[in-house]
């Protein structure tokens, strides 16, 4: 029997379902209570996935028979309420961006230094099959030597299906911010930590009308950028472009390619779990479709899955504050070289995650 790790949830919103579903799937997670400042949030969240107890965010906080604290906040609030989670003695595992900017999320980082306890943070759609089996292709040697890397997502924004839009559009929100977490925390788990950068972005339009059925109607003040594109320089040699967007009706582009000495790999949507992942190497004819090393059945929640385990066993976490906080410090210097014209040297750095070991039993992340 599996020594459980107790898990809390704090704010029942949108993404809630699918990290209750995520955590399920492990056995070494029991989530235990959930909260919102908005109670019957919570009430509701809690019976359509039988969770046992639905609790003020205030005594959330105060439970000490809990272990780990997942923030599903906004992402205005995503510091502030990490730096309670971590004040009042739990580990906290943050939706992304792990807050608005590095000026807030040092604090945060700071606290779970002096501490002693862990800071996790989204995306860990890097941990599911297809990227880790793309992370296998590129250390076994399939495409050569990495060179480049290409990396997009094109839309036109979330006004049209989320039932509650506004925020993407406010800090912490816009395509970079909101978006970019998924790719760049890709390229870092693929290529490794990121050293400069060169931005250009824009706000395309000051408002935007909502045609979500909640929603419908309701004009969205525009604060941060939507459309930004970047050049990525990467510690260990290769160059990427970026280009993030709310501001475009239909692209063609793929979402990530890694280009090597030897070849080509075409990376899968980093905002999912699974595959396809596609090889062109040189001499072939066309592109390969390459079976997938590691399980795809697999779900948000992982990276707080993987969390629990590495507390216990005292070895490092994957989706870790330390990877989130360069995501965070590259994101605020694509915009702060737009507006400053001129290069920018990324102060922060991290180390690769490790790959995830082959041949796991399902419902488990350690041997």
């Amino acid at each position: 029997m599996v020594d459980k790790v107790k898990v809390g949830i704090l704010g029942c919103g949108n993404i809630f379902g699918a990290y209750i579903r995520g955590c399920l799937a492990y056995e070494i997670l029991d989530v235990v209570a959930c909260a919102d400042i908005v109670p019957e949030k919570a009430r509701a969240a809690a019976a359509e996935h039988n969770i046992s107890r639905t609790m003020s965010v205030e005594a959330l906080l105060a439970d000490t028979s809990i272990d780990i604290i997942i923030n599903l906040t906004i992402p205005s609030v995503h510091a502030e309420v990490s730096q309670a989670i971590l004040d009042s003695g739990h580990h906290a595992y943050s939706e992304k961006p792990l807050a608005p900017s590095r000026e807030e999320a040092l604090p945060v980082m700071q606290k779970a230094g002096d501490s002693g306890l862990r800071i996790g943070c989204a995306p860990d759609t890097f941990l599911g099959g297809g990227l880790q089996s793309c992370r296998k292709l590129i250390d076994d040697g399939w495409i050569g030597e990495p060179v480049g890397a290409t990396a997009f997502m094109l839309s036109h924004g979330p006004e049209s299906w989320h039932p509650d839009p506004g925020f993407f559009y406010r800090p912490g929100g816009g395509p970079l911010f909101d978006m970019a977490p998924y790719y760049l925390t890709a390229l870092i788990h693929l290529l490794g930590p990121i050293a400069r950068v060169a931005g250009a972005t824009r706000i395309s339009f000051p408002e935007r009308i909502a045609t979500s059925k909640a929603r419908f109607g309701e004009r969205l003040p525009v604060s941060v950028p939507t459309h930004s594109t970047a050049l990525l320089d990467f510690a260990a040699g290769p160059v990427a472009t970026l280009i993030m967007s709310f501001d475009v009706w239909r692209s063609t582009l793929p979402r990530i390619e890694i280009y090597g000495s030897e070849g080509t790999l075409l990376v899968p949507d980093p905002n999912t779990f699974a595959g396809p992942v596609k090889l062109w190497r040189s001499g072939n004819e066309e592109w390969r479709d390459m079976p997938l090393s590691h399980s795809d059945a697999v779900g948000r929640g992982i990276g707080v899955a993987d969390m629990a385990y590495a507390i216990k066993s005292g070895r490092p976490h994957r989706a870790n504050g330390e990877m989130a906080y360069h995501v965070l410090d590259v994101m605020q210097a694509i915009v702060e070289s737009s507006a400053d014209s001129r290069h920018i040297q990324v102060e922060s750095s991290c180390q690769r995650p490790a790959p995830l070991p082959l041949g796991l039993l399902p419902g488990r992340l350690d041997g």
